[in-house]
Formats: structure tokens, sequence, C-alpha cells
């Protein structure tokens, strides 16, 4: 069992206006983002399955070539190695994640 205070854990800006933090075990990681407004995502895919979750804002998503805006209390789950992408309309706050772990994170 581990307890993990976010505010103890490092910020990660993997790209421009995405600034997370993360928590991972030994299966799965969770991101907890706070992104900025107009920042994007450029499209990519990755072996894990993802489930963002909206807290707050609005968050744009291309996955597999269909577009939709995400409100907050909305989830979206993206299988393995889809291609997708995000931009955010508003300033957001958004839960990821991902299994298996996402170790480029850690």
């Amino acid at each position: 069992m581990t307890f993990v205070s976010l505010d103890q854990k490092p910020v990660l800006e993997p790209v421009p206006g995405f600034r997370g933090r993360f928590v991972h075990g030994e299966g799965m990681s969770l991101a907890y983002w706070d992104i900025a407004a107009g920042a994007c995502l450029p499209e990519h895919h990755h072996p894990h399955e993802q489930i963002v979750s909206v807290v707050t804002g609005q968050l744009e998503m291309t996955v597999g070539g269909e577009t939709r805006v995400l409100d907050s209390g909305t989830s979206l789950v993206i299988p393995s190695n889809v291609p997708h992408g995000a931009r955010a309309v508003t300033d957001c706050r958004v839960i990821d994640a991902f299994h298996p772990v996402r170790d480029e994170y850690r």
C-alpha cells in the first residue's frame, strides 16, 4: 500500500501547456493534468489503453479520425494503439488512467 500526496509529485510538461503529476502502481498509471486553453497534444498512439476523464473545462479530442468536445464530467476510453490527439478549448483539469504503466512518466 502506498499513500501519495500530489503536492509532493514533480510536475512534468511533456508538451507545452500540458502540465501533469503522475501516480504509478504495478499495472497502471494515473495522470493529473492542468491544461492551458489552446494547448495542443499532437496525434500519437501508444500500446497503453487510456481512459480520459474531464474534471473541469472543455477538451477537444480526435480519436481514430473522429473529433468531439468533452465537457466536465465526460470520459472517453481509447483502446491500445488507436491514434489520438487533443486541444484544450478552455483551461482544463483532466485525469488520465493508463494500463499498463507509463514508464516514461516515472
